[in-house]
């Protein structure tokens, strides 16, 4: 049975920004909110880096980077306090706990990923030599293990179960020092530092040559890509030919209406609680990931195959610890338990702001959840042909 890697030890009564010193804090949420209420969010995210001057392209892919990390700056703590260490939701069977639904979800990802058997069975025979080693020789094993890339990887909770579920080794893609600081010790702290490892870079300009990985996925991560085909094209380079790219891409189903003004609103919302430029449809996700050269392998919204809904643990519900806090009490203590210690000066000021945004994004993503017209998990696997024709 695989461990499951779980949440923070220690929990705080409620979440405090940590990721900035705390008289950034209120500029940052400034920053932040003025990028998508100046009208800069709901662009085409297919295309929306391939039109203008090269020096337009670059300023959009910029742009969109630094809004996304002062996101994450801010939410990191909130994140971890109220959803664990994989950000990221996930269908869930009845009966199942929310823990181990988001577990299923990964593993099922690193299943569906068809590393190269080969490669691992000859690494079992190597292992399997070395047997009565010490954890000191663990670097070295590892070595032999494929090599897979987690694109926008967090701090670090879905890259440290799918690591010790496939026995691969995982570098994770970060723009983002405080998630990489916090994921550098989590990694430490669980004794998985020899499997996952975290690079620090733009998921549009990957850090890595031609052909490197055996494996990539990437988990509601470039639904802060700027422009998908130079995020997909990335991730189709670095590839090695025969491999696979999984992805749980945040996605419109075709129940969105664009003439339906309720519709826009909940995307908007959803933009701007989440860090995001824009959404793209499931229809134009799939002709990207074939425009840039994948071969589509499956396609489909994971979201229809959930008995309890995606959206429920946003849900408001009075009889469970897990969803009160999504409840006006529930809210209203957060809130002024946050008011109360930014007074104190303990907590940032700013930290209330956060927490406002975060419930906007909660309450939004559930109504368009109950509507049909979004999901959060439309799954794709695409493979890089062997043989590339010109």
């Amino acid at each position: 049975m695989q461990k499951i890697i779980n949440v923070n030890d220690e929990k705080p009564m409620v979440p405090i920004c940590n990721a900035m010193e705390s008289e950034e804090v209120v500029g940052i949420v400034g920053t932040y909110l003025k990028y998508h209420r100046e009208g800069r969010t709901g662009d085409v995210v297919n295309t929306a880096a391939s039109r203008g001057t090269d020096s337009e392209k670059q300023h959009k892919l910029t742009e969109t980077a630094n809004m996304v990390n002062n996101y994450f700056d801010l939410v990191t703590d909130f994140y971890e306090w109220g959803w664990g260490q994989s950000f990221h939701f996930a269908p869930r069977h009845k009966d199942e706990t929310f823990i181990s639904s988001i577990a299923r979800h990964e593993y099922y990802l690193a299943h569906k990923l068809c590393l190269n058997n080969e490669i691992k069975v000859q690494n079992e025979i190597d292992l399997n030599d070395n047997n009565n080693s010490n954890n000191s020789n663990h670097s070295n094993n590892s070595n032999h293990l494929p090599l897979v890339i987690d694109v926008g990887c967090g701090v670090g909770g879905p890259m440290r179960n799918i690591a010790r579920f496939c026995q691969v080794r995982v570098i994770g893609i970060n723009n983002n020092r405080y998630q990489i600081s916090r994921g550098d010790k989590l990694n430490h702290r669980y004794g998985i530092q020899h499997l996952c490892s975290f690079r620090l870079g733009d998921f549009n300009r990957l850090p890595f040559e031609d052909g490197t990985f055996d494996g990539a996925y990437q988990i509601e991560a470039t639904a802060h890509a700027a422009d998908k085909r130079v995020v997909y094209g990335e991730i189709f380079r670095v590839l090695k030919p025969g491999q696979c790219f999984g992805s749980y891409e945040w996605a419109l189903t075709n129940l969105y209406d664009s003439r339906n003004h309720h519709h826009r609103q909940i995307k908007q919302m959803i933009e701007e609680g989440n860090g995001l430029p824009g959404i793209a449809t499931t229809q134009e996700i799939v002709q990207v990931l074939k425009d840039v050269g994948f071969e589509i392998i499956d396609a489909h919204d994971a979201a229809l195959n959930s008995a309890i809904p995606w959206y429920d643990p946003l849900e408001a519900k009075y009889t469970s610890i897990t969803n009160f806090k999504h409840t006006k009490i529930g809210r209203f203590f957060c809130d002024w338990s946050l008011y109360a210690l930014e007074t104190l000066r303990i907590a940032p000021k700013g930290s209330r702001d956060v927490s406002n945004f975060l419930n906007t994004a909660a309450v939004s993503l559930a109504e368009s959840g109950r509507l049909g017209i979004f999901t959060p998990m439309f799954f794709t696997l695409a493979r890089k042909p062997i043989k590339i024709l010109n």
